[in-house]
């Protein structure tokens, strides 16, 4: 029995001899394809966070009026009509109307100062001239009283009925009663001359417009001492300051040497600080005949084609001069981009829009020149970022780094 045990033994060790080294070897593959997906997986990744460093722009938004511009000039909005609103005559405020920004036309009253003794003497002027009229209705009736007593004295003497002195005497009034008429006429004149003045002072008094405009400053207020000459060091000389708002214009600085290339009547375009998409129409309205010598520049003024109340005076403004006025429909702002930064890949036109850290494969549909620009009628809008070199190297959703254009 020990025998048979023996030899059945040493058969299975001779039959799971050969199956253990087979496994052995299967292991070793295994680990080593392992080792392998592991180094594969490791160089992909790699080469996955490896970036392509590209120059990078954004995508323009470009009016076409920039491509025929010959020149462009800074300056100021200024009001060609502005004033500076006072009284002529000395006074306490004693009412005041108007706040900055209102907006006032000719002749409305914008302040008062006090005027009652003013008033009085408007009163007695007028009630002087009242007499002084009443007086001159007196004095006809006794011109045409004497001029009956005369008629009848003529007719009277003729007939010898009354003495030479008693004629004498009835033309001697009629001659006093022309006087006194005379002298009535002159009263009134006085009077009304008077009342005149008296209307003026009290006039003097009433602050008013001088213009259409708006209130630029209010410089003084209910209770100040208001003087023309302003004298006194707390008394105020104007009221108010206003402008006309229709005759803005923006002053600008030509240099000496493109003073050729501007002249009167030519079309321009305003770009205020204030409004940056807001472009205005604008034509230039005279050269002003002289030079500063100190910056080696002409004024010009530069008028608005186009109102806008949102245009203040003292804004500062940008004037492009254009080489011919702009036709229909070019004074909207179209998208461009560099021509660099496009690609062409089986008959269409894309570009790399980059899209945090990657970049995307966009289609585009272009449109025209637009000076060292090309617009784009689709597929980017203004405002994104795009790729612009080194386009060979890139794929859609290739990882980048930029470097700003």
């Amino acid at each position: 029995m020990a025998q048979d045990d023996l030899n059945r033994l040493t058969i299975d060790k001779q039959r799971h001899t050969p199956a253990g080294g087979a496994g052995k070897k299967r292991r070793t593959q295994v680990v080593t394809v392992l080792v392998l997906l592991a180094l594969v997986l490791a160089i992909w990744t790699v080469a996955a966070r490896r970036s392509v460093e590209v120059e990078v722009a954004t995508v323009s938004l470009i009016y076409p009026s920039q491509t025929i511009s010959l020149l462009n000039a800074s300056g100021y909005v200024v009001a060609q009509r502005k004033a500076a609103v006072a009284s002529k005559a000395t006074g306490r405020l004693e009412w005041l109307g108007v706040e900055e920004g209102s907006v006032v036309r000719a002749g409305q009253l914008l302040a008062r100062l006090e005027n009652r003794d003013v008033a009085a003497e408007k009163g007695q002027a007028s009630a002087t001239l009242s007499a002084a009229r009443d007086n001159l209705d007196q004095a006809r009736v006794e011109q045409k009283d004497a001029a009956r007593a005369l008629s009848r004295a003529k007719e009277l003497i003729g007939q010898g009925i009354i003495a030479q002195a008693d004629y004498d005497t009835a033309e001697a009034r009629y001659q006093r009663a022309v006087a006194a008429v005379a002298a009535a006429q002159a009263n009134i004149s006085g009077a009304q001359s008077a009342l005149r003045g008296a209307e003026a002072s009290l006039d003097y008094t009433l602050i008013r417009a001088p213009f259409d405009g708006v209130v630029l400053t209010k410089n003084a207020d209910v209770g100040d001492i208001v003087s023309p000459l302003a004298a006194s060091a707390n008394a105020k000389a104007a009221v108010v300051t206003m402008a006309d708002m229709g005759s803005l214009q923006v002053e600008a600085d030509v240099s000496e040497a493109n003073l050729a290339k501007v002249k009167v009547g030519q079309p321009c375009e305003i770009l205020l600080d204030a409004l940056p998409d807001v472009r205005f129409r604008g034509a230039l309205y005279t050269i002003v005949p002289t030079a500063d010598r100190s910056k080696g520049s002409v004024m010009v003024k530069v008028r608005f084609l186009d109102k806008d109340t949102r245009i203040l005076p003292e804004m500062s403004a940008k004037v492009a001069f254009l080489e011919r006025e702009m036709k229909q429909g070019e004074g909207t702002p179209r998208v461009a981009v560099s021509p660099t930064a496009v690609v062409r890949r089986d008959g269409r036109d894309y570009v790399f829009k980059v899209v945090q850290g990657r970049v995307q494969l966009t289609p585009v549909v272009l449109g025209g020149k637009m000076g060292d620009l090309v617009q784009v009628a689709s597929g980017v809008k203004a405002g994104e970022r795009i790729a612009t070199k080194p386009l060979d190297k890139l794929r859609d959703g290739s990882r980048v780094k930029t470097a700003e254009k």
